[in-house]
Formats: structure tokens, sequence, C-alpha cells
């Protein structure tokens, strides 16, 4: 049987493979996950997806094309709805319990084992928030598992081939976000380090380097032409968000897949260390977190790495279930409590009226966010009705950030909404408002940041209702802008 800590690369077979649990796990996953989908409202990222999906392009400023494009095929296969742009999370939420579970076979795990890291993966926070919304986070979670499955073949079986299916998941990856580069990197430096580096002399290696090359080829012609708008984006971010996201690093560490998970990542790391043919993967993760706290990223950059971690650590539990009775029951009573605290944090079984002020509001900002969207448009609505009938033919809406442009395009018919412009992120490059346009109704900015450009701009309502970001924004109405819209336009532009 292949162990975690074997030293050199084994070309036996893993053990058996608990098919038929394990895919009954990832299909009850991806039942529950549609069941709830319809809960709860779009989550603003949803709506932006779904906004940029309806211009097609190779990149766009904060976010490669691959999250957009699932949103456009969804809307175009299965319909407008909620429900349509959460079908394929759910199925790579199924998926990922499958993938890691054969990743806990890989590193020498047993039935036993594996059924752990489906259901551990099944209960585990962010799986659950990445299966029920459509984020970047949903398809990177499925590509990094695949990936590190890959990785693991070619190191404990020796199986070159798999560079080549890696060079081809990496290079996919790169169209949902660049974070790939740290698994590959980190486990490269690992390798470099602590071996086994004879891997390395396999040419498959190299055609898999160049089959992700020219698969992410399009993508880094676009941000090469486009002045790295990816750098300037995490710059953006760095700023904004990088003291946060730096204070949040580790304590998110212990939830990102949940508590009793976090323990099973430390046991897994351990094992991952003991072993030379391993060795690399536990060298990744602190160099992937260092870089994460060294740019300021987000916390949830490093997801990726844990879920090779848990199933790691899987193994090592397997053999506290056979030898050690009360780590065994500890483990259980730990995995169903916080089976339960992910339910109910990650999934919309709190009503959709009574979330706001509850902890689980403050804890996962993407439920926050799902509630109250068509509201929004609904309130900007309600203003633009209060328009006189000249005013409103001519008049446009500009929205201070992308989840508000992507509320007021979703539900623009229903509400008799003008065109919407934004100058957040990707779409101030769409362009600002005509140059026929007198009146226009800003959602997010107050009366005072936009005085000096308008002859006139009051206070119409403010957002009211909404658990989220949005609440107490104003609805500013301006009328005759001072100077043309696109010399307007550069002084709007922001990034975050």
């Amino acid at each position: 049987m292949i162990s975690v800590a074997e030293s050199t690369p084994d070309t036996r077979l893993p053990p058996p493979l608990a098919r038929r649990p394990i895919a009954a796990i990832a299909l009850a996953v991806v039942a529950v996950l549609l069941a709830v989908s319809p809960w709860y409202g779009y989550h603003r990222d949803e709506l932006y997806f779904r906004l940029l999906g309806e211009r097609p392009r190779l990149g766009y400023f904060d976010t490669p094309p691959l999250t957009p494009m699932i949103a456009r095929a969804s809307t175009a296969v299965f319909g407008d709805t909620v429900v349509a742009l959460r079908i394929v999370p759910a199925l790579l939420a199924g998926l990922l319990v499958v993938l890691v579970a054969l990743l806990a076979r890989e590193f020498g795990g047993d039935r036993t084992a594996q059924l752990l890291a489906a259901v551990g993966t099944a209960v585990g926070v962010f799986p659950l928030v990445a299966g029920h919304s459509l984020l970047t986070l949903t398809p990177d979670m499925t590509l990094w598992a695949a990936a590190a499955l890959c990785l693991a073949r070619v190191l404990l079986r020796g199986d070159g081939r798999y560079w080549i299916a890696l060079g081809v998941i990496a290079g996919a990856a790169t169209y949902n976000r660049h974070l790939i580069v740290m698994l590959l990197g980190g486990v490269g430096v690992g390798l470099l380090a602590a071996g086994p580096r004879e891997v390395l002399r396999d040419r498959r290696l190299w055609l898999g380097a160049l089959l992700a090359i020219v698969i992410a080829s399009p993508n880094l012609v676009y941000q090469v032409t486009h002045d790295w708008p990816q750098l300037q984006m995490a710059e953006a971010l760095r700023i904004d968000e990088g003291a946060d996201n730096r204070i949040a690093f580790v304590p998110l560490q212990l939830v990102l897949l949940g508590p009793p998970q976090a323990v099973l990542c430390v046991a897994g790391w351990i094992g991952l260390w003991r072993g030379r043919a391993t060795r690399a993967f536990a060298i990744a993760y602190p160099l992937g977190c260092a870089l994460t706290l060294l740019s300021g990223g987000r916390p949830d950059y490093t997801v990726g790495f844990l879920l090779y971690l848990f199933a790691a650590g899987c193994v090592a539990a397997a053999r506290w279930q056979r030898d050690r009775p009360l780590r065994r029951r500890t483990l259980a009573a730990a995995l169903a409590v916080g089976a339960v605290t992910a339910i109910v944090t990650a999934l919309p079984v709190i009503p959709a009226g009574s979330i706001g002020g509850t902890p689980v509001a403050e804890m996962n900002e993407v439920a926050r966010e799902s509630v109250g969207m068509h509201d929004l448009a609904r309130q900007v609505g309600r203003v633009v009705d209060g328009l006189a009938a000249a005013e409103r033919a001519g008049a446009v809406l500009v929205a201070s950030n992308y989840g508000q442009a992507g509320a007021l395009d979703r539900w623009a018919e229903e509400f008799g909404l003008p065109p919407v412009h934004s100058p957040h992120n990707e779409l101030w490059w769409w362009g600002p408002p005509p140059e026929s346009a007198r009146t226009a109704v800003f959602v997010g900015v107050p009366p005072r940041a936009l005085a000096g450009a308008f002859a006139d701009c009051s206070l119409a309502a403010t957002l009211d209702g909404l658990p989220g970001e949005e609440q107490g924004r104003p609805i500013t109405v301006c009328r005759e802008p001072l100077r043309p819209w696109a010399g307007l336009w550069p002084d709007m532009r922001h990034y975050s």
C-alpha cells in the first residue's frame, strides 16, 4: 500500500477506490445545493459575472474570462435565473468531493480515509459556499484539486503522463484566476529543495509546461497588451484590503474548511513532510501563505493548499479510527458539530428576512450580499419613476460598484430602468454615458461628492432594508453636467 511517508515514487496501485459511497456523497452534495439554490437571491458577484458575460472577451480588467463565460453559458442553456447560474457550481462541488477523496487514496488512504475525505469536503465551509454561488473560487477549488491529484500521481506513482494532464489543467486554470501559479511554483521549489528531483528530468514535464503556456497564451497576450491589469488590480486590493487580509489570515485558515478539518490539515502537513516523495507538497503551503501575506491577498487564496493537506490528514485519521477509539469518537463528534455549523453558515438556512444582524451575516459575506439586490433595483426604479417624463426619457444610471450595476442591468426591464454605466473595475472601460445624457441617477454616491461636476445634484432616496454593504447608500439625481462625460469619466474611475 502506498503511504504518505513513502520515500521514493511507488508504481504500485493505490488502495481500492470506494467508488459507490463516494459517488453517493458527491451526488447528495449536488442534490442539496440544487435544492437550496433558489433560496436567497443573486450574490453581487454573480450579477457582475452575468453582466460581463453579455460581452464575451479574452479577458476583463479584474478577472479572467472563465467565470463570466460560465455565467453566459448557464443563462443561455438553463435560462436567466439565479438557479441557472448555480447549476455549474453545484456540479463542481460534487466533483470536488470526488477529487479530494481520490487525493486521499493517492496518499495511501484506504476506504475509511477516502470516505472521511469525501464527507469532510462535502461539509466544508468554503466548498459549500463555492458550491452554492458562482464565484471565481468555485472553479478554482476544483481545478486546484485536479492539479494536486496529477502531481500526486507523478510523485507517488512515478507516472510522468500526468505532467501532460497537469499542463492542460494549469493552462485552463489561468482563465479563471492566476493563483494556480502559487501551487505549481511552490511544489517546484519544494522539488528543487527536497526532491525527488529525478521527476524533473522527465521530458513530459516540459511538454506539459509547453501545453500550459500554449493554452494560457491568449490570456497572457490580453494581459500584456492591456498593461497587466491583473497586477494593477492586485495592487489596488493590496492598498484597499491588504491590512485587513493580513489580520484575518491565520484565523481564516482555521475555518476555510472548518475547525475539525483544520486539525486534519495539520496532521496531513506532517505526513506529507515526512515522506520524501511528498515533501514538496508540504513546502508549497507555507510558501503560498508567505506570498499571500506579502501581497496582502485574500486568506481564501490558500484554500487549494488546504484541500490536499486535508486529504493527507484523512490518511492519518483513518489510523486513529483503528488504533485510538477516543480520537475516533472525538473526531466524529467534532465533524458532526462542524457540519451543522458549516451548513448554517454557508447555506441559505436562515430566512432571508431574518439574516440581517445575525452572526451568519457577519461571518459569511456571500450570504449577506445575496439578500436584497432585487430590492435595490426596485428602490432605484422608484426614483427613476419620480423623474419628469422628459428627463426620464434621456436619463442614465451610474452605479458606484459592479454589484449595483449587475442588479440594475438584471432587472432593468422589470422596473423600466434606463441604461446603466459604472466607473468601477472592468465597467469603467465600457465607457461613459452618451453626451446626450443630461440627467443621471447615481447609486451609492452622495451629492457632495458630485459637487462641481453638475449644475444641480440632490439626494432622492437612501437604500434601506438591505443586510449587506448597500444599506444606507444614497441615490442621487444630478442634472446638466458641467463638463462633457468623456472629461468626467476619468475622474470617476476606481478599482477595488
